[in-house]
């Protein structure tokens, strides 16, 4: 097998790495959490707020790519921040989509379980989610070219 058969990984698959990792960790402990809150309950907590810090680091990571691409790309908040249209290929955007609805499902569970607990932290942890795929939005999502106005 030559260099050419080989596929390349899409750009920004760590991000969409990173993105399951932090689902496997939420689910995992959302589980654990509703289960045994006793025991998993804080370690809960402490993770959820730990991704919404990360995610809104990303999410403002993102805003800051958009509005620099925005002088020559036509930026828009669907495509930046839920990879809409064809921003992203399939293969980035339906694991993306998926790692978030995944977060959603799992903490709103958790938290219905569990409420006025500290299971419910666990609904800031799919700021998670959302932030990086704005993460990979900003920095590797398609856009069209910005048209100036008076150009014809």
């Amino acid at each position: 097998m030559d260099e050419s058969e080989l596929r390349q990984p899409e750009p920004g698959a760590g991000l969409v790495n990173a993105a399951w990792l932090g689902t496997g960790l939420l689910v995992g402990t959302s589980a654990a959490a509703a289960a045994a809150p006793d025991t998993f309950a804080r370690a809960h907590a402490v993770l959820s707020c730990l991704l919404f810090a990360i995610g809104t680091g990303a999410l403002l990571w993102a805003y800051a790519l958009g509005i620099t691409r925005s002088r020559t790309d036509q930026v828009t908040l669907g495509g930046l921040f839920f990879l809409s249209g064809d921003t992203a290929p399939g293969d980035v955007r339906r694991p993306l989509r998926l790692a978030l609805a995944v977060q959603v499902v799992a903490v709103v569970a958790a938290a219905s379980i569990r409420p006025y607990t500290e299971v419910a932290f666990g609904i800031l942890a799919p700021m998670y989610g959302l932030g990086l795929m704005g993460a990979w939005g900003g920095r590797h999502g398609r856009f069209e070219p910005r048209v100036t106005e008076g150009a014809a």
